[in-house]
């Protein structure tokens, strides 16, 4: 039986992200009314930061800790990833000790290799590509709160970053319409705009963050220059009419969520 990696929500089809996302929430329902229940009681996640992170790191390791799991933390300065030891050898090693990891990293294309040599599966819990855990956070924050995802408008206003590419699978996946407003020159990745359309993501480029966010669900943004991305940086002037503030949410629903 092949190993299941969570690379990017594309790589999962719907059926099996509905099945995670109600699952969690079902977990979420239990724990609050003080049921404990160790699914992963000797499990081991190893989670590899070459990017720094705080609520990724709480949540993974919170959220292996609760389901009776134990965490192991690797940064950058602490291994050799891709320099004297490759990508290839350390997720063989790391394969033969733990049970899953969770990689936060810069290039998509290590998370890749690391999938293609690893014999335990493989989280991508970052890469300067997409963000597909915080995709799935926010989905189920929305259906917490809002109901059934399916058939709601989201509205992107700001970088065509990975949380947009992340967006844009999801909107596919999950049957929501999705509305974009970005800056010239900071449109997101065809081959992620392509793939969204080409299975069922409505989604539509607007003229205007105004335009993007007219009576939508839930108005979603990113800061205006991702970390690791400052030699991306064109000065806070291209993207001030791209900020959500009170006047731009104005125009969505009025009881639209805001998520960054």
């Amino acid at each position: 039986m092949s190993v299941r990696h969570f690379t990017d929500l594309s790589a999962v089809s719907a059926g099996d992200l509905r099945i995670m996302l109600d699952d969690a929430m079902a977990r979420k329902t239990r724990l609050k009314a003080g049921e404990r229940s160790k699914p992963l009681d000797g499990k081991v996640l190893a989670m590899i930061f070459d990017k720094p992170s705080t609520r990724t790191r709480v949540s993974f390791d919170v959220g292996m800790r609760q389901l009776g799991g134990e965490t192991i933390m690797l940064t950058g300065t602490e291994m050799q990833l891709g320099r004297s030891e490759t990508i290839a050898d350390t997720a063989k090693v790391l394969s033969r000790y733990v049970d899953a990891i969770m990689i936060r990293t810069t290039s998509h294309d290590r998370l890749i290799e690391l999938t293609e040599n690893a014999t335990v599966p493989v989280i991508n819990g970052l890469t300067d590509d997409t963000h597909p855990c915080q995709l799935m956070a926010d989905i189920m924050t929305f259906e917490e709160h809002r109901g059934p995802v399916a058939g709601k408008t989201f509205a992107w206003t700001g970088d065509g970053n990975n949380v947009l590419h992340s967006l844009l699978e999801a909107s596919a996946r999950f049957r929501f319409n999705l509305n974009v407003a970005v800056p010239e020159g900071s449109e997101p990745f065809e081959k992620y705009v392509d793939w969204s359309k080409a299975n069922g993501g409505k989604v539509r480029f607007a003229k205007s963050a105004e335009e993007a966010v007219d009576q939508a669900d839930c108005v979603v943004t990113d800061s205006w220059v991702s970390m690791g991305q400052e030699h991306r940086a064109r000065g806070h002037n291209v993207f001030l009419p791209y900020q959500v503030n009170a006047a731009l949410m104005a125009r969505a629903k009025p009881d639209a969520l805001f998520m960054h």
